[in-house]
């Protein structure tokens, strides 16, 4: 049996409202490592677990324990999105829990001179998004695109990518990813 602990961690530190943040400063670790943990990208020894969990605080018998409620909500308002973004990147999730989900979808918002950063992106699955506003540079591997309203992007999500809103107005995405990655 394989316990997806990522998205049990994610789960469990949205109920206690933490941000990934303030859960990597209580359990003395870099917020990247919560990241890795949420995304599975990294796979935490036990004692690592622990020390997580007593930042929210839970006990690991709990963690393993627990069976969250599948959502049954089907319709969200807009003031109903979750934002887990930070800074000129805005990441307005659909859903607050995605535990046991198999797809992400945000509604993103980068400003102006906005960038997903200088180190691509690389996680595994799958991505695309399509431009409602604004001028959103994509690069996929070495190939780099400026895509306005109405264009879209596809890709598997271990190519090395990264996005940056070009021009002088914020750039609005519709995207969508499997798994969820935050």
């Amino acid at each position: 049996m394989s316990v997806d602990i990522g998205n049990r961690l994610r789960h469990v530190r949205l109920m206690h409202n933490l941000s990934q943040r303030e859960l990597a400063k209580r359990a003395g670790v870099t917020n990247s490592t919560i990241s890795l943990i949420e995304s599975n990208a990294s796979n935490p020894s036990v004692g690592a677990l622990k020390r997580i969990l007593d930042g929210i605080p839970i006990g690991l018998a709990e963690f393993f324990s627990f069976e969250p409620e599948k959502p049954r909500k089907a319709f969200y308002a807009a003031e109903e999105l979750v934002e887990i973004g930070k800074g000129s990147i805005s990441y307005r999730q659909i859903g607050d829990n995605l535990f046991g989900r198999s797809l992400q979808i945000l509604k993103e918002c980068y400003q102006p001179g906005a960038d997903t950063g200088k180190v691509p992106l690389v996680h595994e699955g799958e991505e695309g998004g399509i431009v409602l506003s604004g001028r959103l540079e994509v690069t996929v591997d070495d190939e780099r695109r400026i895509l306005g309203p109405g264009d879209a992007y596809y890709f598997e999500s271990r190519r090395p990518h990264r996005f940056r809103c070009v021009g002088p107005v914020p750039c609005e995405v519709i995207s969508a990813c499997t798994p969820p990655t935050f």
